[in-house]
């Protein structure tokens, strides 16, 4: 058992705040927490923090962390004016992503992917939701998932992998016999080679429908997988409504999440996922974090690290983000990427000794710096990681 003392403040995973804390751990768990002053039992050894902060290890709820290629072209037509939707419509965006990322090996993928998670973790998540979804193809998109489980036993965060259906094909008339391969063949493979933990659909003006996904959110139940959504990003057109009526997880993004859903996720037991990199990087109007709170909705904050729309590799800056563009108190944030990020996974385990020793002494320096790594060290499951 290893005693973890010279803590100025200890944040507890029920978000408590101890000063002058110290805590055990044992076989890769929490065992006890509580003022120094009150240990009183034995320890085979002592790990001195040195007067600093320590949190919780945080989880990213939504990222799309393996993709070839890159978005450089769209970034700058961006700059030019050029909106998200439109490079999407003439074939750039996600389905420029597509062909390159289709075309990669698996070994490809994983060498491209490992930075970026390692870049994760250096930032404090501890615990990361990994999407397909570039893939586009059954076999592509089965590729994906199979490099997510791979990656899985290189790098010292837990993954967690989802399978997302995200574009239809170009031609309308192909669309049903897409959807058709995606619920007969696509998830059942994925769900019997326990390749993901969930399904998440892009439901928008230029991606899927609500009666499309509904097709896939019933082909997701019958082979035991529970379901996400990305939704109200640019369009209202039933996404939310459809995640909220099936029991979703959760549904990610909100950007235009209107006055009358917002009451609606806050009468309901489905986690709503925010995304402000997105809000920085396409100068889109900010969920509406603070009304959703107030609202009695659980918020989560994620990364949603991708090339097109939130080339953000650290959740930390992702919860400074969220402070200032989405309206959370510091205390809530951190919630956010601690309880109810684990929830929109499906995920809970209180004890498990993931945490973070931040730079400092005072644990809000974690959503307020930016351009810094705000964590000093980085321990999962009771052991230290390499940097």
């Amino acid at each position: 058992m290893r005693l973890f003392t010279g803590i100025s403040e200890l944040v507890t995973p029920e978000l408590d705040v101890i000063r002058n804390a110290a805590f055990a751990v044992d076989a890769g768990r929490v065992v006890w927490r509580g003022a120094a002053a009150d240990w009183n039992g034995e320890a085979s050894y002592t790990v001195d923090c040195g007067g600093r902060a320590v949190v919780p290890g945080l989880t990213d709820p939504h990222t799309h962390a393996i993709w070839a290629g890159d978005r450089l072209a769209d970034f700058e037509s961006r700059a030019s004016g050029v909106g998200y939707e439109q490079i999407l419509a003439r074939g750039g965006g996600i389905r420029s992503t597509i062909r390159a990322t289709a075309a990669a090996t698996r070994q490809e993928l994983i060498a491209l992917a490992r930075p970026r998670i390692e870049a994760l973790i250096r930032s404090g998540a501890t615990t990361i939701e990994v999407k397909s979804g570039y893939g586009f193809t059954p076999e592509a998109e089965l590729r994906m998932l199979e490099a997510i489980a791979a990656l899985a036993d290189l790098v010292a965060a837990r993954l967690v992998p989802t399978l997302l259906i995200h574009i239809p094909p170009t031609n309308a008339a192909e669309r049903a016999d897409y959807v058709d391969a995606v619920c007969h063949e696509l998830i059942p493979q994925a769900a019997h080679r326990k390749l993901a933990r969930a399904l998440d659909i892009f439901v928008e003006r230029e991606a899927w429908t609500a009666d499309e996904a509904r097709r896939m959110v019933r082909a997701a139940r019958n082979c035991g997988l529970p379901f996400k959504l990305h939704t109200e990003q640019f369009h209202r057109v039933g996404g939310l409504e459809l995640g909220l009526e099936q029991g979703a997880l959760s549904v990610d993004h909100l950007e235009v999440c209107s006055p009358e859903q917002i009451a609606q996720l806050g009468r309901s037991g489905t986690i709503a996922t925010i995304l402000p990199g997105v809000t920085l990087h396409l100068g889109i109007p900010a969920a509406p974090g603070r009304a959703l709170v107030d609202a009695g909705a659980r918020v989560a904050v994620g990364t949603d690290l991708n090339p097109g729309s939130s080339p953000l590799f650290s959740i930390a800056q992702a919860l400074a983000l969220a402070v200032r563009l989405n309206g959370l108190s510091p205390l809530e944030a951190l919630r956010a990427a601690t309880d109810h990020a684990a929830a929109a996974l499906g995920m809970q385990d209180a004890d498990r000794a993931d945490f973070l020793v931040l730079e400092t002494g005072d644990w809000r320096d974690l959503v307020y710096t930016l351009g810094a790594n705000p964590c000093r060290e980085i321990w999962v499951g009771g052991e230290k990681i390499a940097l």
